[in-house]
């Protein structure tokens, strides 16, 4: 018999004796009554341990405070400190001066059931506590007590141990204090941005008023910050985005306030939301620094949030912010701006010049710092950053990104012809779109028709009538997703899926499309531009994303598109950046009603974006037709003179290698085949010849301006100051190669950007 079989008969027997079988081995550790008592003493034990903390843990005699607080040092890439900033801007108030509406604001905001909680919000808590032991980051649900705690007797960091802490001191705290004194404390030391901390300091920051003065709307958009101060201000660099999600956090604080019986219900419907007043710029950031800090304070806070930390902790202090800014190209670039627009403009004798801004961005593509930026004339003067504001359409420098997306989609015409450089399209103006549930018929600028164009020959001339066609016959969704993947940022509001956003209708900033062409002149990988070379707090580095990520298109696309871009400067709106010393890819573009106007543009070694911005009083946008005493200004004028100076006196010496292009897309015919295949049909639309007023791209200057997007043409005959000057451009243009390329200034030939 074996040993199982005589195990079994032993079980048998005792089971006919009426005695259960005993457990054996590990089962015998796992019995119902061992698991109960198990789970009673790991509840012992934590209980146990928990009251030994809570007696361990004493409250600290004196906050962190403002003594804590330090300043945050900026350098420039070779260690010269550029500015010292951290002066505390808190002025405690007495909760008696704090009107009650406002008191109630916060407090629904932040934990309605504040006056009768106890303190504490174990659960929410543990499940903090649970996640940041999982690495997920931020957690919400603590009270305002534990809020308070957290801000006047401990820090910001997301670990286990302050969590702790804070769970026991908010329980002492809440035994030995009132109410009203850690509501006070906590509206005393709560950050609601713009270096602001306290309720006093954002009432002046906000509304430049007592906090006694604040209205009932005014304190629930304070309450509001409290959640996401950078992201919910309406300062000059907010986003629609940002708005309208501060629109809606105002929204809930006022209802919440109803739900509590704070406000009453017919009060609440009278109330519409009022913009806060515009930020004052702090001391000691004049000229291009404060620029540069804006941006650069932007980047580590938006680091630390997704580290689960919160802006506070960059304002509390202790940073060593060193940018990439490189002192040489930031001056070449201050130069280009002052002699190639600045030295032109007359604000005493022509008005439009008094409305003339200029943004600019160059990058080092390879790995994505930024080396030289232009924010506009003095961050005191101007505190809205033209390096990064979104708010202007990028107009033409889009259509590049229409064709990427055309050849990394692989996508066809209406005719179910593969798009390439040299297919044929309809560039008849006021064409309509065929595939459109939308009506979409753009204009051509000054009512350009050409019925067989190549692609090549549209991107040389920024054909409107062609690009709209072709982000339908790519499909928009794709067109927008492209975008996102080169860098734009897709979450603006005027980013939407319509016929129009072929144009360029949605807003960028120089920074925006500098990422798109960063990544494409990095072969497709995605570049995000970054301002930092290293950032630390006391010794500690602030981990970042890497600025070079993995493949956004194709480098079969990236470079397809950066040779199409080739022929644009040798033989289209951008002549006038062509250099002898260094090969050059780019696109100009003009917006609607010429209220903006850029150059886009890369050498293998560096892209540089510069816009220029139509800005009149309060921020509104105007047109820059007149600018400089000239008539319509398009981006193959100042923006490509500031660009050609600029790249010129950074690279002109050295010059630059020539573009390394892996790819099968050639540079696509100039001009269509006498026998051109049939080009998407047009269902009805006639060639319009006749000049219109409204806008587009063409490849000829027009006197006026122009109404709807698109890019403008070629240069206005204003005669250029680019200095030191490249060669010029020939008078007549080159003649093209079998292949579609242009002739180089110098006399070689270059086939859409490969070495002949």
């Amino acid at each position: 018999m074996g040993r199982a079989e005589a195990r079994r008969a032993q079980d048998s027997t005792r089971n006919a004796k009426g005695k259960k079988p005993k457990k054996t081995g590990i089962r015998r550790f796992f019995t119902w009554k061992m698991l109960l008592a198990y789970f009673v003493a790991v509840i012992g034990l934590g209980m146990g341990a928990f009251l030994a903390l809570y007696f361990y843990v004493d409250v600290p005699k004196d906050g962190n405070g403002a003594a804590k607080l330090q300043s945050n040092v900026y350098k420039d890439s070779n260690g010269k400190v550029l500015a010292r900033i951290g002066e505390v801007n808190r002025e405690e108030v007495p909760l008696a001066k704090i009107p009650e509406h406002v008191q109630h604001a916060v407090v629904a905001a932040e934990n309605k059931n504040f006056w009768t909680d106890p303190g504490v919000d174990v659960k929410g808590t543990a499940r903090g506590i649970f996640n940041t032991v999982m690495g997920r980051g931020k957690q919400g649900g603590s009270t305002i007590t534990q809020q308070y705690v957290k801000n006047y007797y401990l820090d910001q960091r997301q670990t286990v141990t302050r969590k702790v802490k804070e769970l026991i001191i908010s329980l002492k705290v809440q035994k030995e204090t009132s109410k009203e004194e850690i509501l006070e404390g906590y509206l005393n030391t709560s950050y609601y941005g713009r270096g602001a901390y306290g309720i006093q300091a954002a009432s002046r920051a906000y509304y430049q008023k007592d906090v006694g003065s604040l209205t009932t709307e005014e304190g629930a958009y304070l309450a509001a910050l409290l959640q996401a101060p950078s992201q919910y201000d309406f300062g000059p660099a907010a986003t629609d985005a940002g708005k309208e999600n501060a629109k809606r956090r105002w929204n809930y604080v006022l209802d919440k306030m109803v739900e509590k019986d704070w406000l009453k219900k017919d009060q609440r419907q009278g109330m519409s939301f009022k913009d806060p007043k515009a930020p004052k710029a702090a001391p000691g950031l004049s000229g291009q620094n404060g620029y540069f800090i804006d941006a650069a304070k932007r980047e580590v806070i938006k680091a630390l949030e997704k580290q689960g930390r919160k802006e506070s902790d960059f304002a509390a202090g202790g940073w060593t912010v060193t940018l990439s800014i490189d002192p040489k190209k930031q001056a070449a670039l201050e130069k280009a701006v002052k002699e190639q627009l600045l030295d032109d403009l007359d604000t005493k004798s022509r008005e439009v010049d008094k409305n003339v801004q200029v943004g600019a961005v160059s990058v080092d593509p390879k790995n994505g710092r930024v080396q030289a930026l232009y924010g506009g004339p003095d961050y005191l003067k101007h505190y809205t950053n033209n390096a990064t504001r979104e708010d202007f359409q990028p107009a033409s420098t889009f259509k590049p990104i229409i064709l990427a997306s055309a050849l990394q989609n692989k996508s066809r015409t209406q005719d179910n012809e593969p798009i390439t450089p040299s297919t044929i399209y309809d560039g008849t103006s006021e064409r309509p779109v065929v595939g459109s549930d939308v009506h979409f018929a753009p204009e051509n600028e000054d009512g350009y028709s050409e019925k067989a164009i190549t692609v090549q020959k549209a991107m040389n001339d920024s054909v409107n009538s062609v690009f709209a066609q072709m982000a339908i016959d790519v499909k928009l969704a794709k067109v927008k997703q492209t975008a996102v993947d080169l860098g734009m940022n897709g979450k603006q509001a005027g980013f939407v899926e319509a016929p129009a956003m072929s144009l360029g209708s949605m807003g960028a900033s120089p920074l925006d499309m500098a990422a798109v062409y960063a990544t494409l002149d990095n072969h497709g990988k995605r570049v995000t531009p970054t301002i930092l070379k290293s950032a630390s707090q006391n010794g500690v580095e602030l981990k970042r994303d890497s600025a070079v990520g993995d493949q956004a298109v194709s480098r079969n696309t990236a470079d397809g598109v950066t040779r199409v871009l080739r022929g644009v400067v040798n033989d289209g709106t951008a002549t006038v950046v062509a250099s002898a010393n260094y090969p050059v890819a780019g696109k100009t573009g003009t917006s609607d009603d010429n209220k903006s106007a850029w150059f886009a543009g890369y050498t293998p070694s560096l892209v540089t974006t510069v816009g220029l911005f139509g800005e009149g009083p309060g921020g509104k946008q105007v047109t820059l037709q007149g600018t400089g005493g000239g008539g319509r200004v398009n981006g193959g004028k100042y923006p490509a003179q500031i660009w050609s100076a600029y790249t010129a006196a950074v690279l002109g010496g050295e010059g630059d290698e020539e573009f390394d292009l892996d790819t099968d897309i050639s540079a696509g015919s100039i001009q269509a085949p006498a026998t051109a295949p049939a080009a998407t049909p047009t269902k009805g639309a006639t060639p319009t010849p006749t000049p219109t007023k409204s806008g587009g791209a063409t490849g000829k200057p027009s006197p006026g301006p122009t109404k709807s997007g698109g890019s403008t043409g070629k240069p206005t005959p204003n005669p250029t100051k680019i200095t030191p000057t490249p060669p010029k451009p020939p008078t007549t243009p080159p003649t093209p190669t079998p292949s579609g390329g242009g002739t180089r200034p110098n006399g070689g030939t270059e086939t859409g950007g490969v070495k002949p």
